[in-house]
């Protein structure tokens, strides 16, 4: 076993991912990396490794992403119950670690497994990024036929990933398992449902489809979701987006067994404002609505007071309606500044940052 910082470049035929930190980061292409004794041909660029050919007859390799946030005591129970499951079922596996920027030991967990079991990756974020990202730099680094997402802290049972397969056997390319009964918080459940609803109108998700961060995604729908261009990846809505045929599988989801959920009323605020302003202009739309009924509101209001003029019935108008008429209209157009301000920032953002996350270290060993 041997740790480096995050570099370009093998060891003894294991894989160390690139450092994220620059665009001109390109991995050197190699002839022939055997996976377990297994003629399976990898390319290598930006960050990525795609199958070029398989046998037919080898069992799909599955490449389990599992962002990891101040979940010390929860997540080595949680990768080794993953690893049993696959050893269980005799597919190949890959379990890639994604340490968040936890404030806890998180990391030193994550790497020992990492050198304890060679199917397992372990990536170290410089800092926090979100979830979403976390997910996005897991997916960008797995080289499997599918890709499973699933959260740290065993709600999803790892036993339950054979429900997705299962139904995904049917010819769906993304399966969102549904939970047979959810266990989450009151505050999450109302996160849920509204994020649910925002999904609905954004990404035109089908109405028989409940999204979840439990999913089971084919390798060309990885693809495209890697490939999308954002500084801001919400991988629920990407992956609706570019599935052909998603859909659900019933699964059980558990009571959290250790701490408390990480998404708070901020958490879920911020996410919702992620969607909104980075994948719709129904913001821009609002305040344009807002504006338009203000712009009508106005019209009247003066050709009320040009009749009474006409009728000789004005009068010296009071302080009061003067002071509210003017706070409405300049708290209009603060909200259409502070809206369009919004947009301005994440449009520098996006033409700025090459990279959306930076890695800090990166944990693989050869079989």
């Amino acid at each position: 076993f041997e740790q480096r910082p995050a570099s370009t470049g093998h060891i003894d035929g294991a894989v160390i991912l690139g450092d994220k930190t620059a665009d001109s980061t390109v991995f050197t292409p190699t002839p022939t990396l055997p996976l377990k004794g297994e003629g399976v041909n990898f390319s290598w660029g930006a960050g990525k490794a795609k199958r070029q050919g398989t046998d037919e007859s080898m069992a799909d390799k599955y490449s389990v992403v599992i962002p990891v946030y101040n979940s010390e005591p929860i997540v080595e129970e949680t990768t080794r119950r993953v690893a049993a499951f696959f050893e269980g079922q005799g597919w190949p596996y890959e379990i890639i670690l994604v340490n968040d920027g936890s404030r806890d030991k998180s990391w030193d967990v994550v790497r020992a497994s990492a050198a304890e079991n060679p199917n397992i990756v372990a990536v170290n974020l410089l800092r926090n990024y979100g979830q979403h990202t976390a997910v996005y730099c897991g997916l960008e680094n797995a080289t499997g036929d599918w890709a499973i997402t699933l959260d740290d802290d065993l709600q999803n049972p790892p036993e339950e990933i054979v429900h997705l397969v299962a139904k995904a056997a049917e010819g769906h390319d993304v399966v969102y398992g549904r939970f047979k009964s959810k266990k989450h918080s009151s505050v999450r459940r109302l996160g849920s449902r509204l994020i649910g609803m925002v999904n609905t109108h954004i990404f035109k998700c089908p109405a028989d489809i409940t999204l979840t961060n439990y999913r089971l995604m084919r390798r060309d729908v990885v693809d495209r979701i890697v490939g999308y261009r954002t500084s801001q990846p919400y991988i629920t809505g990407l992956s609706i987006m570019f599935a052909a045929n998603p859909a659900n599988a019933l699964v059980e989801h558990r009571e959290r067994e250790v701490g408390t959920s990480q998404y708070t009323f901020f958490r879920i605020a911020r996410l919702v404002m992620r969607i909104l302003f980075n994948y719709s202009a129904w913001p821009l739309r609002m305040v344009n609505a807002i504006g338009m009924i203000v712009a009508g509101f106005s019209f009247l209001l003066g050709l009320y007071f040009f009749v009474r003029r006409l009728l000789g019935d004005i009068q010296v108008s009071g302080w009061t309606s003067l002071i509210v008429l003017l706070s409405f209209f300049n708290g209009i157009s603060l909200l259409i500044l502070g809206m369009l301000g919004e947009y301005i920032v994440r449009l520098l953002n996006e033409s700025t940052s090459s990279q959306i996350y930076h890695v800090r270290e990166v944990i693989k060993v050869d079989d």
